[in-house]
């Protein structure tokens, strides 16, 4: 198991304890490591400068006991904001009918970069492997969510007004 890995072992459960979601791990640097954590309210809310406080609280506690990290490193924590990556299979469901830009880890049909509308998740006959399907100019194809690299959505006026209207709906509550 990698450090990214054994990390996003670590801060899932405590993460889920707290009522938040891990959305991704990123580690970079040479000299000094910089751990990013990505996190989101389980309850769909949107993330507050508070939450990021609570959960980089909790998950510095966390690594100074169980020390997964060697030497000296920076952890940021922060929200997945509204052109967010794509990184569990709840997100293509979730952001279906949204636009994301796709990068497989090796080409299909020639091609590694894709761009189209999100149209969810499926499993073909016979193949448990969940595919995405995605809506591009050229035709509607399919990615295995495992080749998947990289995937975030794109900022377009329709994400923007979902988004907003979300954030409405949660303010009347």
């Amino acid at each position: 198991m990698d450090l990214k890995e054994t990390i996003a072992e670590l801060a899932g459960p405590t993460l889920e304890g707290m009522g938040y979601e891990l959305v991704r791990v990123r580690l970079s640097g040479k000299e000094r490591k910089v751990v990013q954590i990505m996190a989101e309210p389980a309850d769909g809310r949107a993330m507050t400068v508070d939450d990021c406080a609570e959960v980089s609280h909790a998950l510095s506690a966390l690594f100074d006991v169980e020390d997964p990290i060697h030497g000296a490193y920076t952890l940021e924590v922060s929200s997945p904001g509204i052109d967010r990556p794509l990184t569990r299979l709840k997100d293509f469901e979730t952001y279906s009918g949204f636009d994301a830009k796709i990068e497989t880890r090796f080409p299909i049909d020639g091609r590694r970069r894709w761009r189209g509308k999100v149209l969810g998740v499926s499993t073909a006959a016979g193949d448990p492997a969940p595919q995405i399907r995605l809506e591009t100019e050229q035709g509607d194809v399919t990615l295995p969510f495992a080749e998947i690299a990289t995937a975030k959505l794109v900022l377009t006026d329709a994400l923007i007004a979902a988004t907003q209207d979300a954030q409405r709906g949660q303010s009347a509550k």
